[in-house]
């Protein structure tokens, strides 16, 4: 089950809140609960896009203290208790307050991600969500919605295994491209370098931008992708190998994709003319 809730004291635009529901849709499917918690005032004006979604609207008294985020709160909380928990909780709002339901929600092993523009996250609240989605224009002039992933582990092949113990004569240039990931390009002999580069040239087949988007026909929309969804398209189309790197083979293609975050990418984007 998917679950969106929507803080419309902060996410305030039928413009954001439609396209929240279309990038949630996207990525995971079908949100089967939608609710919009806020002022008469703030409902009221977003009544259009409530309607369009079939989300729910929750108006809350106006007083002296903002009820709507202890309304959105226990509604979440409740969800996250019931025997079949949902899977991803998204809440529509920047505001830190939701920070301790956030860190209590992840502990039940639900996925909760964070939509807001980007002008109005708090960036202390950053850390306690599994994602973040920016909407809104803001998102599009800059960079695109942050993922956030676990680092990958270092590799126990690099460390446990000196140069020293690795004979010289097993290097051959049929394995000249994983010899790289064992030992520093500067310990390799340079006639060996050379074999590995060009054995690496050999299995790279040179493809059109073309082939690559009717492999994977959802880059066109210029929408980020995760990039494990991606590579299985181009590991479906053989464009590449079970064993290749699809974000060190998209960077080939300079300028036309974006991948993010830099380091350590899991989501991809093609940038559309």
């Amino acid at each position: 089950m998917i679950v969106f809730l929507i803080d419309a004291d902060n996410l305030n635009k039928p413009a954001w809140i439609d396209e929240a529901c279309m990038l949630l849709e996207a990525e995971y499917g079908q949100v089967d609960t939608r609710r919009a918690y806020g002022s008469l005032d703030n409902i009221k004006a977003l009544s259009g896009v409530l309607t369009k979604r079939a989300i729910r609207s929750f108006a809350n008294q106006s007083l002296t203290k903002n009820s709507t985020d202890m309304a959105l709160a226990v509604d979440a909380m409740e969800i996250a208790c019931q025997v079949a928990k949902p899977k991803v909780i998204a809440i529509g709002s920047g505001d830190a307050d939701f920070v301790p339901l956030v860190v209590r929600m992840r502990e039940k092993n639900i996925r909760v991600i964070c939509v807001t523009e980007r002008g109005k996250l708090a960036t202390e609240a950053v850390p306690a969500y599994n994602e973040v989605i920016f909407v809104g224009e803001d998102s599009r002039k800059n960079t695109k919605p942050v993922k956030e992933s676990s680092p990958a582990p270092s590799s126990p092949i690099a460390k446990k295994v000196p140069a020293k113990k690795v004979p010289a004569k097993k290097v051959t240039a049929k394995k000249a491209v994983t010899v790289e990931s064992v030992l520093p390009v500067k310990q390799l002999a340079p006639a060996k370098k050379e074999a590995a580069k060009k054995v690496a040239t050999e299995a790279t087949p040179t493809l059109t931008l073309e082939q690559i988007l009717d492999a994977v026909p959802a880059l066109r929309n210029g929408q980020p992708l995760q990039i494990g969804k991606v590579t299985e398209a181009l590991h479906a189309a053989k464009i590449i190998g079970k064993s290749a790197s699809s974000p060190k083979f998209l960077r080939k293609f300079e300028g036309k994709f974006e991948l993010t975050p830099e380091k350590q990418p899991n989501h991809v984007r093609y940038l559309v003319a």
